[in-house]
């Protein structure tokens, strides 16, 4: 496994990381003795950065995180999240960035984890109603008393990074980022650089979509949000099978998968981008690490622009109202 440093304050992990959330929630039913079982197969494959977030599940996702890593505490970096506020049945209260809430859902978090410090603490989405200065003095005021290590954000605007890094050094931007998610690239990805920020991609694999294996969506279980994923419906659907279905065919050449492909992708595009998929099955956790191997030659990433230009997907990325918590 490779190894990577996220933004300039030595925090140090493997060039793929593992998102948990799968393993709790938005992707039908959970199996707690396999989501253990796959943290401790990626642990066993060199894998140091694993990520959560209190909302996950209702806090059960930290628990099972926790658990799963209580012997390995000293291999590890742990990487939550707080700010999305919901109800234990998941039910939206809004987003949360009031400096007394920070303090009180990190010292939540860290007795779900079991831990006595957070490596790297996210600001899971922003809070239009708390300037970003009280937000991320509050976390600082943490790294001082030792509870968190590292500062981080997600789907912050580059307006709000700014602000927020000349309050404390952000060690990690973490947004969506995929070949049919490339919004990133414009500002985002290059701000992150001039500032010395590490960026993290979720949903490397757009959802699942671009490993393809998604045919058609009738196996969607009852609290799989990707049921009424703008991306995932009707006509927006069928125009995207036909791009995944380039993808495949330039992953047949090369002996691989498709999601593969589209992960050793995210990975090429600069040694300051760590992508943290996520699974709950060994079975895609090792295909998924097998990307690290695989090694894009010139004329495969301009293929793949070809295929998966900016804006080649059909549909946003969100529904409208959660696209109401990005880019601010």
């Amino acid at each position: 496994m490779e190894y990577r440093e996220l933004g300039k304050n030595g925090l140090k992990v493997s060039a793929l990381g593992l998102g948990c959330m799968g393993m709790s929630q938005s992707y039908g039913q959970g199996d707690e003795e396999e989501s253990v079982a796959t943290i401790h197969r990626a642990i066993e494959l060199g894998i140091t950065l694993f990520d959560t977030a209190d909302v996950y599940g209702a806090g059960a996702n930290e628990m099972l995180v926790g658990k799963a890593l209580k012997l390995y505490r000293n291999k590890v970096m742990i990487a939550t999240k707080f700010g999305n506020v919901r109800t234990s049945d998941g039910t939206r209260l809004g987003i949360n960035g009031r400096p007394e809430y920070v303090r009180q859902a990190c010292e939540a978090s860290l007795k779900r984890l079991g831990i006595d410090t957070i490596d790297l603490y996210y600001q899971h989405r922003v809070d239009p109603n708390t300037p970003i200065e009280d937000t991320i003095g509050a976390m600082s005021r943490l790294v001082e008393e030792g509870k968190i290590r590292f500062i981080g954000m997600s789907e912050a605007s580059v307006k709000t990074l700014r602000r927020a890094n000349k309050i404390h050094q952000v060690t990690a931007l973490q947004s969506e980022y995929s070949l049919w998610t490339r919004d990133v690239e414009k500002e985002i990805l290059p701000a992150c650089r001039e500032l010395g920020i590490g960026f993290v991609p979720f949903s490397p694999l757009g959802r699942g979509f671009l490993t393809g294996q998604i045919k058609d969506t009738s196996g969607f279980g009852e609290k799989d949000f990707r049921k009424d994923n703008p991306r995932f419906v009707g006509e927006n659907f069928r125009k995207n099978l036909e791009f995944v279905k380039s993808i495949e065919n330039l992953a047949a050449a090369r002996k691989c998968t498709a999601g593969q492909i589209a992960l050793a992708w995210v990975m090429a595009q600069g040694k300051d981008i760590v992508p943290i998929p996520g699974t709950k099955r060994r079975k895609y956790l090792e295909e998924n690490v097998a990307a690290a191997d695989l090694k894009l030659s010139k004329e495969d990433l301009d293929r793949i622009n070809e295929i998966a230009p900016p804006g080649v997907a059909a549909g946003a990325r969100y529904t409208d109202e959660m696209m109401k918590a990005v880019d601010r």
